[in-house]
């Protein structure tokens, strides 16, 4: 009795001690699961993350979720109307660079809240991992097949596209088509290739076995993959010569045969025929003199940057037909120059850390744009932006200090952000144009434009307010911390832009072909330009606001002779 009564009380204390085990367990891991979930809301809330707080690793960008600029803080915008900190000083010393650097470091944090308030697209990217897939998705265009792929020796030689969200079968097809391409071809679930010849080699059906990022259910091609379809069907008369561009009347080159690739000759020529030729050749220039109709490239012997009077060629403009003798007609057809498209990270890490800083709004996206396309290697950039992740900027989610990238975008202007830096692109754009860019692309995005209300609205004046100082305190901090700079004007590159580009790319320390360099050009607006300037009907700074900026125009102007920089261009004026 006693022995069993002992086996009862030992079993008892074991039961005991494992349901104590088992609670405890529990009570763990439900701990952990609140935390992990608390920290996911609070940078879903916050939008950011600490500003001492590094970037996480690409790997981690993709478990955690949404991804900001690592200097964002809570609480949110809000927070800007009505602060006291937004008051001004003395007339007197508003325009002192010694107020400029200390207000900067009172707003920074302020700043940081607010920027990339309406960043887009954040979501991570997940890699897609599905086997063999059947076409379920009806589409417009007829599937072909799938294609071996290589992303530097491309079979599929037009113009190339990038959604790495949103990217669809009926997107890709519809894009190859209005560029006047008979093919258009998937790869890794996001990129899109178009063409007028198919791939030489072919694939076993099961290789294109990634799902579209935009389109369940369909394939968007695998690892060196293509799925291939077929649209001329889609390629409608009125939507082709709708994107034939007129670039002007300029003098032929001496032999048109050796200058140009492809030829043709054909009696009573027109536009549509010539740009037509050119596209099935796949080539963005068609030029037409007379009867004839050449194809190829803007090369050294005929760049495109000094055209004849217009006069010469008007008339035969309007009428579809070029003159005879040494003048010719240029047209861009929607073939895109992919002769500077193709882009890859450093193959070795680089020894000196570049920045490409600016203020927002002052063209930091388009002189990437330009740089990678020059040099052929990915910029970085201090946070990460979905949306310019998604067109083609893969660097955006490299991590910032890789070194992988030939330079790194920052809006940074702290002392310690700046001296991480061996070297500097300092690019500087008229603070009137680059208050109202950042505002457009806060509250409609890279491409959009800010509505009359968003305009009208108290956080207009709170916007200039603020960002009118940092606006030169950026420029005055660059000039005192940074360690070798080149200055960059927006402006001056806009209007020469070869020349511009050239000191860019050797401050750089990359040697660039010619030929390369006229293709950027060809291509230099890239796929963050808003069309067109959208004219508003009232004036959006008050006279109050002009007088603020055009003393911050003074005081970046003479920091910058002091410097023994240049000035300012004359278009920043105080107006």
């Amino acid at each position: 009795m006693a022995k069993a009564f002992f086996r009862l009380q030992k079993f008892l204390r074991r039961a005991q001690f494992l349901l104590f085990f088992l609670t405890a367990a529990y009570l763990m891991a439900g701990s952990l699961l609140l935390l992990q979930r608390t920290r996911l809301v609070i940078q879903q809330g916050s939008r950011g993350t600490p500003s001492n707080q590094a970037l996480p690793a690409p790997e981690e960008m993709s478990r955690v979720g949404i991804v900001e600029p690592r200097s964002l803080q809570s609480p949110g915008p809000r927070l800007l109307v009505h602060m006291d900190a937004l008051q001004e000083p003395a007339l007197d010393q508003q325009h002192s660079p010694h107020w400029l650097v200390s207000r900067n470091s009172e707003l920074r944090q302020l700043r940081r809240r607010w920027f990339h308030r309406f960043t887009s697209d954040q979501e991570p990217l997940q890699t897609a991992g599905f086997k063999a897939m059947k076409h379920t998705a009806e589409h417009k265009g007829t599937y072909v097949g799938c294609f071996t792929h290589d992303s530097r020796e491309r079979t599929l030689k037009g113009a190339v596209f990038y959604d790495l969200r949103k990217m669809t079968v009926t997107h890709c097809q519809e894009a190859c088509a209005e560029r006047a391409y008979s093919y258009a071809g998937l790869a890794y679930g996001a990129e899109c290739y178009c063409g007028n010849s198919l791939p030489a080699a072919a694939a076993k059906p099961e290789e294109c076995n990634i799902e579209c990022k935009g389109e369940k259910g369909s394939v968007c091609g695998g690892v060196n993959r293509l799925s291939v379809y077929g649209v001329e069907e889609l390629r409608a008369p009125a939507r082709r010569r709708r994107n034939v561009i007129y670039r002007g009347c300029f003098r032929a080159p001496e032999n048109l045969t050796d200058t140009f690739p492809a030829s043709l000759i054909q009696p009573n020529l027109t536009v549509e025929m010539c740009s037509e030729f050119c596209s099935k050749k796949e080539f963005p220039l068609a030029v037409i003199r007379g009867q004839e109709c050449y194809c190829g490239y803007p090369t050294r012997r005929f760049p495109l940057r000094e055209g004849t009077d217009g006069l010469r060629c008007s008339g035969a403009h309007n009428a579809s037909r070029a003159p005879g003798g040494q003048d010719c007609l240029v047209y861009q057809t929607p073939v895109q120059d992919t002769r500077c498209t193709d882009r890859k990270f450093l193959t070795t890490k680089s020894k000196v850390f570049v920045a490409l800083s600016s203020f927002p709004g002052a063209g930091n996206t388009w002189a990437r744009h330009l740089i990678e396309h020059a040099t052929g290697y990915y910029t970085g950039s201090y946070y990460f932006d979905g949306a310019l992740y998604n067109k083609g900027f893969k660097g955006e989610k490299d991590h910032w200090r890789s070194r992988r990238t030939i330079c790194v975008k920052t809006h940074e202007s702290g002392k310690t952000e700046i001296e991480m830096f061996d070297s500097a692109i300092l690019l500087i754009r008229n603070p009137y144009k680059s208050l109202m860019a950042e505002f457009n692309r806060k509250y409609a995005g890279h491409l959009g434009y800010a509505t009359d209300r968003n305009w009208k609205s108290k956080e207009w004046p709170d916007f200039v307010n603020s960002y009118a100082s940092w606006w030169a305190s950026h420029v005055l901090e660059w000039l005192k911390y940074g360690k070798r700079l080149l200055v960059v004007h927006y402006e001056e590159l806009k209007q020469s832009l070869i020349p511009k580009l050239k000191e860019m790319v050797e401050f750089l320390n990359v040697t660039v072909t010619e030929d390369r360099l006229l293709c950027v050009e060809n291509n230099r607006d890239g796929n963050f330009k808003r069309s067109g300037a959208k004219q508003k009907n009232f004036e959006p700074f008050t006279q109050e606001m002009k007088d603020l900026i055009n003393r911050y125009i003074l005081t970046v102007d003479e920091a910058l002779r002091g410097r023994n920089f240049s000035g300012l261009p004359r278009e920043y004026v105080p107006r």
